[in-house]
């Protein structure tokens, strides 16, 4: 029995210890925000929290988050409010959306580490975060319109 607390709520999940913690979110806890892209950590679709740091759930084993505390998409807010959130619906970043929960994640995560990145930033910070559809540049926009809704003190 694993025990970690997840989106703010302590959990218990009887899975074997090397199951990949995006399929004890999905399978097992019925969190389906965070997606299987590539099952390699190179896409950066199963992007969650670790700790407050952005890692890649696919290969991450349930043993490894044992006592820690993990944030999904799910857990960024209920109700969209969060600057990030809100900055990709004004944007309209999604095209197809199956990689945004992970973007949104990498850029929750910068923005909590750098209140004002530049564009390079931003690009360096989501490198590891695959958009097919291209929406980099509405993406970079975001980003940018979340920080000044964290500055202007309108976004949590």
């Amino acid at each position: 029995m694993a025990k970690f607390t997840l989106n703010g709520h302590e959990q218990a999940v009887d899975a074997a210890p090397d199951t990949p913690l995006l399929w004890v979110l999905r399978d097992h806890l019925g969190l389906t925000g965070t997606k299987y892209g590539c099952g390699m950590a190179l896409c950066g679709a199963c992007t969650v929290h670790l700790e407050g740091a952005p890692v890649r759930s696919c290969l991450l084993p349930l043993s490894a988050v044992e006592g820690k505390s993990i944030t999904t998409i799910e857990g960024i807010s209920a109700d969209r409010s969060h600057a990030v959130q809100r900055a990709w619906i004004e944007i309209d970043v999604p095209q197809c959306g199956y990689c945004q929960s992970g973007q949104i994640m990498s850029a929750v995560a910068l923005l909590k580490s750098n209140p004002s990145p530049s564009d390079a930033e931003i690009d360096a910070a989501l490198s590891g975060n695959l958009c097919r559809c291209g929406t980099y540049a509405r993406i970079r926009r975001a980003v940018h319109r979340a920080a000044e809704l964290l500055r202007d003190g309108s976004g949590s």
